[in-house]
């Protein structure tokens, strides 16, 4: 029989708990000596960041295009209906790249990272739905839900030495992860998003663009996107930075994009780092009827994706945002993003090797 609790106990718990929550965050900044950090220094805006790969809305000039049917069936894509609640089925052999990275999808963009060194990292871990109020609105404005959410054990999280986080967007950030991995790994954050996270003593390191922390062997490099950051409904665009991640073991290296649309940036990250292993690239969140040049121009296409992954020297590409753990915004149906990469592979003669994951898979690179 489980012991009942005196409201002495009960109350010494609560204050326990409240204390907790309330313990500030040890916050610590890497800005290297040959950092970029795109920040506005006077003005109006004086503060926010700024895309340093912005171009106006409609002049962006991309390398390939889908004009025409860009969504046809795939005998590899086996869906409850067209293009929806799918799993891809097609045999694949992973490349024999030897680099001691592993690699399990959670969904969406979550991702559970072995290191060559033995640590276990996530990036943008969300195992739920939206933070609330975002979770409310979507309710009661009857926006589509995830319909699938990731699975994780409570050992794994345990194992979790380190988290990092690409940018604010409620598919990227959540508060109810942070408080379910706990204040035990180290916070990987671009700058400003410190000011985002729940209070309860959690060691945060927030990087500047082309910044680099250590974490065991391994070096952690905040390195640019084509996006934005905000999290509130007024007055906090662009108050924290973004961008994606390179993990570097030795010679051995995984990029992680975060979201992003196509830009020089890929080529910039190529050039300053050499050819990528292994590419974690999104293909999703692109289709938009009335405002598509702002959807493609903050997301990657399946084609954007393909260059980008030529551009960066990727020895393989592993694509996600889409599929059944994703909530589907910007896409057609949940795995169209994916047909149309099959397809545009084939139609670009693409030679980089792609792996396809269905969310929960893992592989061994």
């Amino acid at each position: 029989m489980r012991p009942k609790l005196t409201p002495k106990a009960m109350l010494l718990i609560g204050v326990l708990l409240l204390c907790a929550c309330s313990t500030p965050n040890k916050v610590q900044r890497q800005v290297s000596k040959d950092a970029v950090l795109p920040q506005i220094t006077q003005g109006e805006h004086q503060g926010a960041y700024r895309n340093l790969y912005r171009t106006p809305l409609g002049q962006r000039q991309y390398p390939a295009h889908c004009e025409a049917n860009c969504y046809p069936a795939d005998q590899a894509l086996q869906c409850n209906t067209p293009g929806q609640d799918c799993r891809y089925t097609a045999a694949q052999q992973a490349p024999e790249l030897t680099t001691g990275f592993g690699v399990q999808w959670l969904g969406h963009a979550s991702f559970v990272i072995n290191t060559p060194d033995g640590q276990q990292l996530l990036l943008d871990p969300v195992f739920g739905q939206f933070d609330w109020p975002v979770r409310w609105v979507q309710w009661f404005a009857g926006i589509i839900k995830r319909p699938y959410t990731p699975t994780i054990s409570s050992t794994t999280l345990a194992e979790t030495d380190a988290v990092l986080y690409s940018h604010l967007h409620y598919d990227h950030f959540s508060h109810q992860s942070i408080e379910q991995i706990g204040n035990k790994p180290t916070y990987y954050l671009p700058l400003g998003m410190a000011d985002y996270m729940p209070k309860g003593g959690y060691h945060i390191i927030e990087q500047a663009w082309y910044s680099q922390s250590q974490q065991g062997e391994l070096s952690i490099h905040l390195v640019p996107a084509h996006h934005f950051n905000n999290r509130r409904l007024f007055n906090d665009d662009n108050k924290a930075l973004w961008g994606g991640w390179l993990l570097e073991h030795g010679e051995n290296t995984l990029f992680f994009a975060g979201d992003t649309g196509y830009s020089e940036h890929f080529k910039d990250i190529q050039q300053k780092y050499g050819d990528i292993d292994i590419c974690l690239l999104p293909i999703a969140s692109y289709h938009h009827e009335e405002h598509a040049d702002w959807y493609r121009y903050v997301h990657t296409t399946p084609e954007d994706a393909l260059v980008a992954a030529t551009e960066l020297g990727c020895k393989v590409m592993i694509p996600w945002g889409y599929g059944n753990g994703s909530w589907q915004m910007g896409d057609i149906s949940s795995h169209s993003p994916l047909l149309r990469l099959l397809h545009m592979q084939r139609q670009l003669n693409s030679q980089v090797p792609l792996l396809i994951l269905n969310e929960g898979d893992s592989v061994q690179l």
